[in-house]
């Protein structure tokens, strides 16, 4: 399984001379915690960073910054962490520690977008492949009990009998 396979491909940008407003409305329409900057320049739109609902409400919100007066490219982060689309999940697992951050971009070939996985990706990812294994496992139980022939039953002796001291009854 590769990042291409789990990733968000459907990415929703957000020009950097947007506003604050625009980016929250944005988030909340296609239901998304962060958006893909990008600058216009010379109609080649490129990624500049990143803005998340988190840098809405502690960069801005927290710190009673005028809402009307912030651009979106002012709010971004501009260290961009990225995962190669043909990665696997420990890669993205240790661009996300190495870069301190929750969602990454996914790259293809030549710096082209292909989508952004967010550690819920991966959370639901791993999710899956563990409850294979549990299905694994218990198919491997359900096919013993079928090929072996079930052992004699245990005769049980008790191991402890109390015998009436210090107010117990026999």
């Amino acid at each position: 399984m590769t990042i291409a396979d789990i990733c968000s491909k459907h990415v929703i940008t957000i020009d950097q001379n947007a506003s604050l407003q625009e980016a929250a409305l944005l988030m909340r329409s296609h239901h998304v915690g962060a958006l893909v900057v990008t600058a216009d320049e010379a109609t080649d739109p490129h990624v500049v960073g990143i803005v998340t609902d988190r840098d809405l409400a502690i960069e801005v919100i927290a710190q009673g910054l005028d809402v009307g007066s912030v651009r979106v490219g002012q709010l971004a982060s501009r260290q961009i962490a990225a995962v190669a689309a043909n990665g696997s999940i420990g890669d993205a697992v240790m661009a996300m520690q190495r870069a301190g951050v929750r969602r990454l971009l996914v790259i293809e070939g030549e710096e082209q977008l292909a989508g952004v996985i967010s550690s819920d990706d991966v959370f639901e990812a791993l999710a899956g492949q563990l409850a294979t294994l549990s299905g694994a496992l218990r198919a491997g139980i359900a096919r013993e009990s079928e090929q072996r022939p079930a052992p004699p039953p245990v005769q049980r002796r008790p191991i402890f009998r109390p015998h009436g001291t210090a107010g117990w009854q026999a």
